[in-house]
């Protein structure tokens, strides 16, 4: 009996031996072993070689024979290039174009830039009556100039309830001083027919910083609501050193632009900033409201201090006679130098000193300078003082003599109108009366006078300077309120260097 591969080499004895399959071969052919020896053969045959390397080897001529049979392969398969028939639309221009253009969809892409909507299709279902929503939520803002009732108009509410409504915000605040810019939230009800404006359902706005108002509908009619919120004064206090800018460091504090400006201004006045030193402090109080809400309003400097070294100076706003300046901590104004002109226009016709007189005939002391101004032209005074007289002068006419500090004292002479009383004060640049030609005047013109100590001077001679001081209960209220500054606590602070 034979066993299939039974032995084989390496048995013991170095017997040789035969296996009835290498012996006997089959005489039919199989398909299936051919197919495995085919697929053995080409496991290992790559028909598609990298081409980039081993240029020229037989494997690299291998996978260029196969890249050029593919090619020709896809030639002979493809269809050609024959145009396929077809129905070419007629081509359009002018009219016709352009409504074509309308409806594809490059202007669409481009943002509808024909103005034309698209055509309607057999898509398009025609509605007898568009729904409306119940209620409209809308913001309307108060433009610069614009009228209350105007802005509720535009925001679809009828003339009447809209003057209705402002009526009743108008009695809460002044509509003037509602702010421009300030948003008004509107709720719109629902209209009985497309006819009739929206009524209104409910309305509210901040009016100021202190004030909410609301208006509701309460059983078919308006109703106001204000709602009060509450405000803290308190200054806001910002301190720092000067560093390399005093205006950096007080704007990087927290500071208003228009605040330190403010204070530089009230500064330069009392302190050259030209040599500040890096270590100078600076201190500044600036009106502040903060209401409950969280909302914060900067108003005006109050309070500007600078300390350098162990020289300080501080100066606090006060209004005094009408005036409001920048006093030093001891009551001391700013000296204000120079004087106003006593016309609009100084056109001077008649010198100081002798003259021959017009109406008198001869020469005589000429105590003033005359300047030609037109009749009713304001008359004005030159700096701060107290009217000495006010009346009738003589040769002057209708006459004003002011008496100012350091024994100085102007007056103005052949006015046709006085317009200030004997006692009373008066303001660097106040109107006093108008020109005229009363006394002894050949036409109308102002007259000014200069004194000192009483006594007549030349007006070029004289160089006014006027420094306003505080004293009596102004003082006292004035130190007061410094006090009450300066123990208000340091809210920020700048280190810079």
């Amino acid at each position: 009996m034979y066993q299939r591969r039974e032995f084989g080499f390496g048995q013991a004895g170095l017997t040789a031996t035969l296996s009835l399959d290498q012996v006997i071969r089959p005489t039919r052919f199989d398909f299936r072993e051919w197919l495995a020896a085919a697929d053995e053969h080409f496991r290992y045959v790559d028909l598609v070689p990298d081409l980039g390397v081993r240029i020229g080897s037989l494997e690299w001529c291998r996978g260029v024979a196969t890249c050029l049979a593919l090619c020709f392969l896809t030639w002979q398969l493809s269809p050609g290039f024959r145009a396929l028939p077809g129905a070419v639309p007629a081509p359009v221009s002018g009219d016709a174009w352009e409504e074509t253009r309308i409806q594809s969809i490059a202007p669409q892409a481009w943002g509808g830039d024909t103005g034309h909507r698209m055509a309607a299709t057999d898509a398009v279902v025609p509605l007898a009556a568009a729904p409306e929503r119940p209620s409209l939520d809308i913001v309307a803002t108060l433009g610069e100039g614009d009228g209350f009732a105007r802005v509720l108009t535009r925001a679809g509410i009828g003339d009447g309830e809209a003057r209705r409504a402002a009526d009743m915000i108008a009695g809460a605040t002044e509509l003037s001083s509602i702010a421009p810019g300030t948003a008004i939230r509107i709720t719109l009800g629902r209209r009985t027919n497309r006819n009739v404006a929206r009524p209104l359902d409910a309305l509210d706005f901040r009016a100021r910083l202190d004030l909410a108002l609301a208006i509701r509908r309460d059983t078919g009619t308006l109703v106001l609501r204000k709602t009060p919120i509450a405000i803290d004064n308190t200054p806001l206090r910002l301190t720092g050193l000067v560093g390399d800018s005093l205006y950096r460091a007080a704007r990087a504090a927290g500071a208003p632009p228009r605040a330190v400006e403010a204070y530089i201004k009230a500064i330069a006045g009392k302190a050259s900033l030209d040599d500040l030193s890096a270590d100078a402090s600076y201190t500044l109080l600036i009106e502040r409201k903060r209401a409950a809400t969280g909302e914060v309003e900067l108003g005006n400097l109050l309070f500007a201090g600078l300390e350098r070294g162990n020289r300080h100076t501080q100066l606090m706003q006060w209004t005094t006679g009408g005036r409001t300046e920048w006093f030093e901590a001891s009551g001391v104004g700013k000296e204000r130098p120079g004087m106003a002109q006593p016309v609009s226009v100084m056109r001077v016709t008649s010198g100081f000193g002798m003259r021959f007189h017009p109406l008198l005939g001869y020469n005589r002391m000429h105590q003033g300078m005359d300047y030609g101004a037109a009749y009713g032209s304001a008359i004005y005074a030159v700096t701060d003082g107290v009217v000495q007289y006010a009346g009738w002068h003589g040769g002057h006419g209708k006459y004003v003599r002011l008496s100012h500090a350091g024994g100085l004292g102007t007056g103005y002479a052949h006015m046709s109108r006085i317009l200030v009383a004997p006692g009373t004060r008066v303001a660097q640049g106040q109107v006093i009366g108008y020109v005229g030609s009363t006394g002894l005047s050949s036409g109308p013109h102002l007259h000014f006078e200069t004194y000192r100590n009483g006594v007549v001077v030349n007006p070029k001679s004289v160089r006014f300077a006027s420094t306003s001081l505080l004293s009596g209960n102004d003082l006292a209220n004035f130190r007061a309120k410094l006090r009450q500054l300066l123990a208000v606590p340091v809210v920020g602070a700048a280190k810079t260097g």
